[in-house]
Parts: structure tokens; C-alpha cells; sequence
């Protein structure tokens, strides 16, 4: 764990000395009188840095009830920070991060102000006893209805490294706390699913993998705690043959079953995903030693790939666009420079009639802008319109499939219960908590599909927006060619052709940060436009619940009044469950349709503001773009008339501004390559 601390902190200074190198080099611009054109890149420098300054890797935990959860997040941070008691079914979602005091931040959706608490106070006002679990789901779901989040502060060396660890409810629960803990899924780094060796994958668990972790594009990591269990099961503890049998039995079983959500680009990386571990054993040591070795508990082992997979694959995908970026606004300082000097020795007329000259060049990049801009509200409409018949079919076609998919979800209870009057409402219960799983299975399942859709749309705008940026810079060429009568020469330091694309060509395709996603409340910057956490939330307000409670509210009388009609003479339960599936059947094939039209509005309206949040977000940008280039010839105009400035000193000044920050590129490029040089000599 030491070395992985090491490397957390070389990554959190690496990233500290990249920020204020970006820091000085947007002082370094606002200072320089080069104006115009050059303010987008004092904006989007100053966000880059404050993005890197604050930067931090997010880990969500996920899994099923009582799986160790707790255990294995204090075994993970060295200490026992979380209650091990606390029911997993709290429905607070709590982030674990660093703070020089011990205290815990509750906070609310509605306008109540964040309460503080300390630890002991926060685990007896904020948990619900496990006894009465099953007990408070049934009569109270919306015991903390109204709790956002909350924030839980520790002195850890681990989590000063910028680290932060989010524990959320557990999965084997009502399908609303399922949202909240799989609302945070895109805004995390990797997800840690917690699954238990005595309870190897459960169908509960292959429900959740499969509709809700697989194909998203997800990094995944499988910890099985409870390893050293196995020999508590086996018939003699110390026959080692036996127990070697057992492991490897069991090692057949999770890799036949997790292997398919272990692949990256077609390649099994099972190895580096799933880890066999204990965590009382690791906690226990830890607790009593801080330097105690956790060899033999599957710590070490989850520390190494976990480390390669933080501190180089995702660090690397953080510091890349501030490098990108950098170079860019070193590219854009040599052309500004460049059009500056140019103009300089003409008197005010002759400056005049060369500005003007350029006003062609003007509107054809905005011409090129509103392409772009038709461009997107096309695909916009397209994509509204097919993703809200995509779901009307798929809800037309539930009836179809619900004779064979709804065996999994059928109640546990005895099926005859319905005919006790004592005992039906518990079944009514049950019924309805299987309609929610297959409701919100069957709703997932058609998400997927719609993420593959709206990937598509925008990896074809992302393409669209490289050749509309190809051609914006032509023309920002043949304006810097009349202005200065010569061809603009640069000495860029990269030959990729996206150094010389204009900036808001990279936000467009997803290179540089277009918006800032959310997780409880709390800003954090994305690499690349963040229009899933958009559409989830449209999604989300559709709610899987409200969707179940349509269904199951206008059925779940006509199969009542059914089943109640079946009197004792039906001596075989499962010529009942049969009638139920049949009964239910024909009433989802009559109220599917007004169901199908009561959603199509609003998962229309969500799809539309994925794009409309784009169109607006780079049209800004273009815009801002074309008035930074225009302000820039009108200082230059204004310069003139007001006052002389001497060539050579002012020659003398700009070289100095560019050597300036060329040098603080210098320095990003260096400190960078430190995390770049890793990861090839790893």
C-alpha cells in the first residue's frame, strides 16, 4: 500500500505543478496587452488548472447486501472509519475524503441547511437496525427521501493523496435506492463491486451486472471478500487437498460468470480485475499494526492493479488535454504575435483598409458556425425522434416476452397467500417489488441501446466538428495571410494536425472539458461533453417506479379479482402462478399503449437537451472565437489612432512574452512526462 501512496502523491503533484504552470502562463497572457483573441485561452487555461488543483479519483463502491462492503472500504483505507453494523440499506449515499477534523455533512435535496454530526451520532440517526430492514422497506421506502448525500471527513494519508472513496446503499433493495447508487456510476473512475465467497454470484448479482454494468463502457473491478471463509465450509478445515478443490471449484465459477464483463477492446483482462480477498483478516492486522504486511489477504494484489489503473491509465487521460491544451495557446500567442507585428508600421488608413479586407474571411466563418449548428439540431432531431419510438416499441413489445421473462421476478412468497386474506397484502407487497425489478431491468435494458445510439450520434459530430474545425483554420490562415501579407509560420512542438485546430474544435470533440458533471452535489470537471448524466436525468424523472406503478396500478386489480376467482379448486400452485402470468399478460397488452404515450414526451424532450446543451456550449465557443479575433483588430485600430508604438521595442516585448510561454509549456510537457515515461517503462 506504501508504493501506492507514493504514486497517488507523485500524480497529486503532477498535477499541482501542471496547474500552476497553466497558472502562470494565463498570468503571463493577461499581462501581455496581446488581447483579442487570445481571452478564450485565459478561460479555458484558468479552468484547467483549477480542475487539475482540485482534482481528485473517485472510486464507487458497489454490491449486494451484507457482502463486507464497510469492512472492506476500512480494510481499503487502513483503519475502521465506517461502522461495520451500519445496514448497507441506509439509502445514504456517503463520500469518504480527506479533512484535518473527524465530522460527517449531511445534506438535504430540499432547502434545509447541511447538518454536522459527529461519527457516533451520524450512525444512530442515519441507519436503520438489519432486523428491521425488510421491516422499514415495506412501510416506510421514504425513510430518507429527503437526504441527498453525505459527506464524511477523515485525516487519512491515503485520502490526502486525492483520493475518495464513495460508499452507497446496497444493491438488493428498492429500485429507487438502486437510482441513487447507479446515478453515480459515470461520474466515478472505477466502480469496486463487492461480491462474498460464500454466496458466489447470485442471480440478484447477475441481475445487476447485466443490466446495469455491462456494455456501459465501465472500469470494473470484482473484489470477492470472504476468501478465507472457504474453509469453514468444507468438511475438514486442515485437509488442504480438499480445500485447494473447494478454491478451485469456486475460481471455475466467478470466471465462467465475471469474465464477460472483464474485456477491454476484445482482450480478457480477468486477471487484473478480480481479486479473492478477506477483509476482516486485512482490517484486523491493520488495526493492530499499521505496518503489518497484508500478504495472503488478496490486498497487495488489488493495490498493484489498481495503482497501474489510477496513477497511469486515468492520470494520463486527466493531464492530456491540459497538454493539449498548452500547446495550443502557445500556438495562438506565435499567431497573434505574428498578426500584431504585421501591422504595426502601417498608419491608421492602411490598417483600416486591411481589416476590412478581412471581413469576407468573417463571414465565412460564421457561415462555417452555422453549418456546424444545422448540423447538430439535424442529428438532434433525428435522434429525438428514433430513441422515443425506440421506446415506444420496446414497451409494445414487453407483452410479447413477459410469459418467459417474468419467471425470474415471480414472488418468493407461497403462492396460495393471495387467497389468505391475513397474508394478501404481503403478497400484493411482493408482486409489486417483482414488478419493480422487471420494470426497472427491462427499462435498463433499453437505456443501453440508447447510450449505443447517442455514442454513435456524437462520435459522428466529434467527427463533423474535426473537419468543420480543418476548415475554420484555413480561413483564420488566409485572414492572418492578409493581414500580415505573408504565411503564418509556427514552431509548434507537436505534428499532430489537432495543434493547429481552432480550441473549440477539441471541446467539441470531447477533448477538453465542455461541462462539469455532478456527484452529490459536488462540481467535478469531465473529460469530454457529459451528455449521459443529462439524459440520466430525464431518464430518472421518468423514474422506474412511476413507470412500475402505472403498470401493476391498472392490473393488479383485474389479476386480483382473477386470482380471487380461482376459489380453493385449484390445488396445483403453479396452474395459479400460470393464470397469473396469463391474466397479467392480457392486461399489459390493453394499457401498454397509454403507458408507451405517456413517457415518449419526456425521454424525447431528455434526448433533445443532450444536444441542445451541445449546440449551445459550442456555439459559445465559435462565437466567442470570431469576437475575440474581430476585438483583436479592433484594439490594434484603436492603438493606432491613440498612440505610436515603437517596432522594435514592442518586437522586443512579444518576444519575450512568447519565450516566456514557451518555457511554462516546456515545464508542462516535462512534469507530465514523468507520469508518460511510467507507463511506458511499466
Amino acid at each position: 500500500m506504501d508504493y501506492f501512496i507514493d504514486d497517488l502523491n507523485q500524480v497529486a503533484s503532477v498535477r499541482q505543478q501542471i496547474s500552476e504552470c497553466l497558472a502562470q502562463m494565463s498570468e503571463t497572457l493577461a499581462q501581455s496587452e496581446v488581447m483579442g483573441s487570445l481571452n478564450s485561452d485565459i478561460e479555458n487555461i484558468n479552468l484547467a488548472s483549477e480542475n487539475l488543483h482540485r482534482g481528485v479519483f473517485r472510486l464507487l463502491v458497489l454490491g449486494d447486501m451484507k457482502r463486507g462492503k464497510s469492512t472492506f472500504i476500512n480494510a481499503l483505507i487502513g483503519e475502521n472509519v465506517l461502522p461495520n453494523a451500519v445496514n448497507p440499506c441506509t439509502a445514504i449515499l456517503t463520500i469518504l475524503r480527506y479533512g484535518e477534523q473527524k465530522q460527517v455533512t449531511v445534506y438535504f435535496k430540499d432547502e434545509r441547511s447541511p447538518e454536522q454530526l459527529e461519527f457516533k451520532d451520524f450512525k444512530e440517526k442515519y441507519t436503520i437496525d438489519p432486523k428491521e430492514n425488510k421491516k422499514s422497506d415495506k412501510q416506510k421506502p421514504s425513510v430518507f427521501t429527503g437526504v441527498s448525500h453525505a459527506i464524511m471527513e477523515y485525516p487519512l494519508s491515503l485520502l490526502s493523496k486525492g483520493l475518495e472513496i464513495i460508499d452507497s446503499p446496497g444493491l438488493n433493495d428498492t429500485e429507487d435506492r438502486n437510482e441513487l447508487s447507479l446515478g453515480y456510476i459515470n461520474n466515478c473512475h472505477a466502480v469496486l463491486f463487492v461480491m462474498r465467497a460464500s454466496q458466489p454470484y447470485t442471480l440478484a448479482e447477475h441481475r445487476y451486472l447485466e443490466n446495469y454494468i455491462k456494455g456501459r463502457g465501465l472500469t470494473v473491478f470484482f473484489i470477492i471478500n470472504g476468501w478465507d471463509q472457504i474453509q469453514e465450509g468444507i468438511l475438514d478445515p486442515d485437509d488442504q487437498e480438499e480445500l485447494q478443490a473447494a478454491e478451485m471449484q469456486l475460481r471455475q465459477l466467478f470466471e465462467s460468470n465475471l469474465s464477460r464483463y472483464c474485456e477491454i477492446n476484445g482482450v480478457n483482462v480477468y486477471s487484473q480485475r478480480v481479486f479473492e480477498v478477506s477483509a476482516i483478516n486485512a482490517l484486523r492486522r491493520k488495526i493492530k499494526n499499521k505496518e503489518a504486511s497484508l500478504e495472503g489477504t488478496g490486498f497487495p494484489e488489488f493495490w498493484r492493479s489498481l495503482n497501474i489503473f489510477l496513477t497511469q491509465d486515468r492520470a494520463i487521460a486527466e493531464l492530456q488535454p491540459a497538454l493539449i491544451l498548452a500547446q495550443q495557446t502557445y500556438n495562438n500567442i506565435q499567431a497573434a504575435i505574428q498578426r500584431r507585428l504585421s501591422l504595426l508600421n502601417e498608419d491608421v488608413s492602411e490598417r483600416k483598409q486591411r481589416i476590412n479586407s478581412v471581413e469576407p474571411e468573417f463571414q465565412e466563418l460564421g457561415m462555417i458556425r452555422d453549418q456546424f449548428q444545422q448540423e447538430i439540431i439535424t442529428v438532434r432531431d433525428i435522434q429525438a425522434q428514433t430513441i422515443s419510438e425506440s421506446l415506444r416499441s420496446y414497451i409494445l413489445n414487453l407483452s410479447s416476452t413477459f410469459e418467459v421473462d417474468f419467471l425470474q421476478y415471480q414472488p418468493s412468497l407461497q403462492f396460495f397467500d393471495f387467497l389468505n386474506k391475513d397474508k394478501r397484502e404481503a403478497f400484493n407487497a411482493a408482486l409489486k417489488e417483482a414488478f419493480e425489478q422487471y420494470t426497472a431491468d427491462k427499462i435498463a435494458g433499453w437505456t443501453l441501446t440508447v447510450e449505443q445510439d447517442m455514442n454513435a450520434a456524437f462520435v459522428q459530430l466529434s467527427r463533423s466538428a474535426a473537419q468543420y474545425g480543418a476548415t475554420y483554420s484555413k480561413v483564420t490562415h488566409q485572414i492572418a495571410k492578409k493581414l500580415s501579407g505573408k504565411e503564418l509560420k509556427l514552431t509548434s512542438q507537436t505534428d499532430d494536425e489537432e495543434a493547429d485546430s481552432p480550441t473549440w474544435t477539441k471541446w467539441a470533440m470531447g477533448l477538453l472539458s465542455l461541462s462539469r458533471g455532478n456527484i452529490a452535489g459536488v462540481a467535478m470537471a469531465q473529460v469530454g461533453f457529459d451528455w449521459k448524466n443529462i439524459l440520466l436525468n430525464y431518464i430518472t424523472a421518468i423514474g422506474v417506479n412511476s413507470v412500475t406503478t402505472s403498470i401493476t396500478g391498472v392490473f393488479l386489480g383485474p389479476v386480483g379479482l382473477a386470482l380471487l376467482g380461482m376459489g380453493i379448486g385449484f390445488l396445483q400452485a403453479d396452474q395459479a402462478r400460470q393464470k397469473l402470468v396469463q391474466t397479467t399478460q392480457k392486461e399489459l397488452i390493453k394499457y401498454l399503449p397509454q403507458v408507451a404515450e405517456a413517457y415518449l414526451p419526456r425521454i424525447r424532450q431528455g434526448v433533445a437537451e443532450c444536444f441542445n446543451t451541445y449546440e449551445r456550449e459550442v456555439i459559445e465557443h465559435i462565437n466567442k472565437d470570431i469576437a475575440d479575433r474581430k476585438q483583436e483588430l479592433d484594439n490594434l485600430l484603436d492603438e493606432k489612432m491613440t498612440h505610436e508604438i515603437n517596432l522594435q521595442s514592442e518586437s522586443q516585448r512579444l518576444q519575450a512574452v512568447e519565450a516566456e510561454i514557451y518555457q511554462q509549456l516546456q515545464q508542462i510537457e516535462k512534469i507530465s512526462g514523468v507520469i508518460l515515461q511510467k507507463t511506458v517503462t511499466k
